[in-house]
């Protein structure tokens, strides 16, 4: 399939774009070699390829879920300007 400037300059008023002669053919050759590539990738014969979720045969590494680090929220909320039942305090930004 091969596009015209025609239809560049068409997409071009349907999206209210003010495209120039040079940004036509540009835009033109760009889009017409992306394409080419995609009627090359049709012409692949897959058949017998599995599909794959990823590249790469990878497996999850599982962990112990454990806590690692001790709770200093206390710590915390007793330095802060203000805090109320665990929660952080602070002035509205938007009315």
């Amino acid at each position: 399939m091969s596009l015209t400037s025609d239809h560049v300059k068409r997409v071009g008023r349907l999206a209210q774009l003010g495209l120039t002669d040079a940004e036509i053919t540009e835009t033109l050759t760009q889009l017409n070699s992306i394409l080419s590539l995609v009627d090359q990738m049709q012409q692949i014969d897959t058949k017998g390829v599995v599909p794959l979720a990823h590249p790469l045969e990878l497996k999850q590494i599982l962990r112990a879920d454990a806590v690692t680090e001790m709770d200093q929220r206390e710590k915390f909320q007793n330095t802060s300007p203000q805090a109320d039942a665990g929660l952080y305090l602070v002035p509205r930004v938007v009315e």
